[in-house]
């Protein structure tokens, strides 16, 4: 770069926080970078003084976000204003999908100049794909994370969307095997809906596979924001769980599992990139469940949807009933057959996501971004 590249970038999550982060790194290894928006610790770490705590865009589902939507527009419309008076070269909004849309609906209004990224495309292939085509004014380009995206974008209308991979391939090595003994992870989400509707099936888990002979504990990575939260709720388990913050262990405490129940999100990318054989869950709202009925989707898991197949355990619910998920997890540990079929399908999943597919094949993100920097 011969200038400084003035970047505005926004994460409502931690799972975003991390992408943004990741990209960061590969732009200031370029040369130097200005930031403002929103992030998490992550991004904090990489200069970034965020507007806000990114925590108050944690939320899915109309249960969680109705009683907060006054606040959301109104940081929806103060970040579009920010754009708009600050002129960055480009703003990069990662996933948050609805706040994300509104603030670039706002700043292509008043300033069409100004190009706007989103990166992580929205899940159109799943439900209401009619969503791309209202995408495609907003943003000039999205960054996908899953190697089908570009083709289905193109299929369905969308802006144009390359496929940059995902941080996870670095961060996460896939195991030789699954290791004889060790903890089940326990991954219940980061959204406060999310925690309230699935620590429920968590506790469930701990309690009744307690005493597995193969299990020796329970770890349950979780925000730093959120970890005295989640372990005063832990505590009174009766089971050993252990909470943990940060990606260094993380990383660890995926390296030494040997199963894990997890929520139907972008852990389960990185479970599957680790090797650790899962099964996943979601106590949808009364909303989210309406959509899956009405768009008939086909799959809730990213490695079910990678490799448009059934890999890994989906078991989906309205209300947190444990038994299901108790079992799916029982059957992990007690049959080796299961557990390595999943194992062989994350090798697969691996070689995919590293390599792209053959119509969009994988691009550095940087590269992207830089393609908007002012001369």
């Amino acid at each position: 770069m011969t200038k400084p590249l003035n970047l505005f970038i926004l994460a409502g999550e931690p799972s975003g926080d991390r992408i943004g982060a990741d990209l960061v790194e590969r732009l200031q290894a370029r040369g130097p970078v200005t930031l403002t928006g929103v992030g998490g610790e992550a991004l904090t770490q990489k200069g970034l003084k965020s507007e806000f705590d990114m925590n108050e865009l944690s939320v899915m589902g109309w249960a969680d976000v109705l009683p907060r939507l006054p606040k959301l527009l109104w940081r929806a419309r103060s970040m579009a204003k920010k754009i708009i008076r600050t002129r960055p070269d480009v703003a990069v909004l990662i996933d948050s999908q609805v706040f994300s849309a509104i603030v670039a609906g706002q700043v292509h209004k008043a300033a069409p100049d100004i190009p706007v990224v989103l990166y992580v495309a929205p899940a159109v292939w799943a439900w209401k794909p009619e969503r791309a085509v209202a995408l495609t004014p907003r943003f000039r380009e999205v960054l996908s994370v899953l190697p089908f995206e570009p083709a289905f974008m193109a299929k369905v209308g969308g802006p144009e969307t390359t496929y940059v991979g995902h941080p996870a391939l670095a961060r996460f090595t896939q195991r030789p095997a699954v290791p004889a003994r060790g903890p089940v992870l326990l991954l219940p989400g980061s959204r406060e809906g999310e925690l309230r509707r699935h620590l429920p099936l968590m506790r469930a888990v701990a309690a009744r596979l307690n005493d597995h002979p193969r299990v020796t504990g329970f770890m349950l990575p979780t925000p730093r924001v959120l970890k005295a939260r989640v372990a005063a709720e832990v505590a009174g388990w009766g089971a050993p769980v252990e909470v943990i913050t940060g990606e260094a262990r993380k990383a660890e405490a995926f390296a030494t599992a040997i199963a894990a129940a997890a929520v139907t999100g972008t852990v389960t990318l990185e479970l599957a990139l680790a090797g650790v054989p899962m099964a996943t869950t979601y106590v949808a709202d009364k909303g989210q469940a309406k959509r899956w009925v009405q768009y008939k989707v086909k799959f809730a898991s990213l490695p079910n949807a990678l490799l448009d197949r059934t890999v890994v355990p989906e078991v989906l619910q309205l209300a947190p009933e444990p038994e299901a998920l108790v079992a799916e997890v029982r059957c992990l540990l007690d049959d080796k057959t299961v557990a390595d079929a999943q194992v062989a399908g994350f090798a697969e999943i691996r070689r995919l996501m590293q390599n792209g597919a053959p119509e969009a094949p994988r691009v550095d993100p940087a590269e992207r971004i830089l393609r908007y920097l002012k001369s």
